[in-house]
């Protein structure tokens, strides 16, 4: 059923509480939601954002269900499917209806969804659409995910559709989010797994959003906000510059001898006062570790060796650093090996991109001896120091 948010301002989305895992990669521990929006004029009427494939059908439904037999406009803030599947479905469906959006997106369109060149009306940055009494005013903002994405203001009712930015990967019975730590989580995990590599960008649209003063915002993925100054508040905190007095030490070992020097430095660190995070790169979740990356500034990758270098699962977690562009500054690397190789050069070199610094890294052949372990006291001390300087202590 579709679900009044304004006059003639209706949600038309759909909760999918089965899904566990998105895009084959991020794994979800509230399910997700496809959020899609009508705004009904007095002229004309438009779909903001559509369905992902797999509910189409359903969605469908859902407009003869609450006696929408007319749709003028299908605006498309992302090509992405989870969001714009539905459009040849709805098209089919409303014949008479025009896909608006920008020119990046319109060529996803034709080419992910072989939607027509003929049935996109191609819009600028600023350009606004009258359905009568209501405005739709559109702002491209690139970035705040893909390069084709853009946010949709309905003037009248000064609330902004902001499609992926400042959403998150949850469902709900009441489609107004209800501030909570679950709520938190969630917006974070999906903050440092989709948005976190576009920061500065963030950073940019939160302001833009805030200037407007809106009443509400309403993204394509988990609750709307009717308090926009909590979701807008907390992705500051996570797109700022500066990381948090906290150390992440994930971890691989094989024959315990890292996770027990992984484990000293932990308590040595705490000794000091800065908290860490501990975290098995076998058997996390690595949307945990993308959380955690959000607040880190001082990151100690320990591995084991295998067959002459890093266990596959350092690598696999040294790439995710390096794409996820975190605001941590400082790194280091713990490992220990049995017969020789080269454990964290090819990782040092995967992580140069961020320009972290590199505090010299601890290499063990078997378990760590009386003088590994002045090395890590020596490790923790200097982490200290830095952060003393950075102004976390």
């Amino acid at each position: 059923m579709f679900k009044k948010i304004k006059d003639n301002i209706l949600y038309a989305g759909i909760n999918d509480k089965d899904r566990v895992i998105f895009d084959e990669l991020i794994p979800l521990d509230n399910g997700t939601s496809y959020n899609s929006y009508l705004a009904i004029g007095s002229e004309k009427t438009a779909v903001i954002d559509t369905m992902y494939p797999k509910f189409t059908e359903e969605y469908l439904k859902s407009f003869d269900e609450n006696g929408i037999s007319k749709v003028d406009y299908i605006i498309a803030n992302h090509g992405e499917q989870d969001h714009s599947g539905s459009i040849p479905a709805l098209l089919e469906k409303f014949p008479e209806a025009v896909v608006v959006t920008n020119a990046v997106c319109a060529k996803n369109l034709q080419e992910m969804l072989l939607v027509s060149e003929e049935k996109i009306k191609i819009i600028t940055n600023g350009e606004e659409l009258s359905l009568g009494d209501k405005t739709l005013k559109f702002m491209i903002s690139p970035g705040v995910h893909w390069p084709d994405t853009m946010f949709t203001y309905i003037k009248e009712d000064n609330i902004i559709c902001t499609c992926d930015f400042l959403g998150a990967h949850y469902i709900f019975d009441d489609v107004f989010a209800v501030p909570s730590k679950e709520l938190e989580k969630s917006a974070k995990k999906y903050f440092a797994e989709i948005m976190m590599p576009f920061s500065t960008v963030c950073r940019k649209y939160v302001q833009t959003i805030k200037d407007l003063k809106v009443d509400m915002i309403l993204p394509s993925h988990g609750p709307i906000h009717k308090d926009p100054d909590y979701i807008l508040d907390l992705y500051s905190d996570w797109a700022g510059e500066k990381g948090k007095n906290l150390v992440l030490l994930p971890y691989v070992s094989m024959y315990k001898s890292t996770a027990e020097m992984i484990d000293y430095l932990a308590d040595k660190l705490k000794e000091k006062g800065i908290p860490s995070i501990k975290y098995d790169m076998v058997e996390g979740n690595l949307g945990d570790l993308a959380m955690a990356l959000v607040d880190g500034t001082t990151i100690v990758l320990g591995t084991s060796m295998v067959l002459a270098g890093p266990h596959p699962a350092a690598f696999n977690t040294v790439y995710l650093a390096s794409v996820l562009r975190p605001k941590a500054k400082i790194a280091s690397f713990i490992g220990s090996f049995g017969w020789g190789g080269d454990l964290f050069g090819k990782m040092a070199k995967m992580l140069e991109p961020l320009k972290l610094d590199i505090i010299e890294p601890i290499l063990v052949k078997g378990k760590a001896k009386s003088e590994d372990y002045a090395k890590l006291d020596k490790m923790a001390e200097e982490i200290y120091i830095k952060h003393k300087e950075l102004g976390l202590i």
